[in-house]
């Protein structure tokens, strides 16, 4: 059963939303109840960025840059 849900969560989240995002929103909602300190976050929205820009270099680097 739990295997099914995760599966199905899967399937979607990748469709809509990437899974580093959807940490960052996470964070973000804790940060904004007082669940994660101010500190945390920080390192929570850097750690996004970094590695999206990583991803994001890597993409251009092997495909060469995009016309869009």
């Amino acid at each position: 059963m739990v295997a099914e849900i995760k599966a199905f969560a899967d399937k979607y989240t990748e469709k809509f939303i990437s899974r580093k995002f959807l940490a960052w929103l996470t964070a973000t909602g804790l940060c904004a109840f007082g669940m994660v300190t101010s500190d945390n976050w920080t390192g929570i929205t850097l750690a996004y960025i970094g590695t999206q820009a990583l991803v994001d270099m890597a993409v251009k680097w092997k495909h060469g840059p995009s016309d869009v």
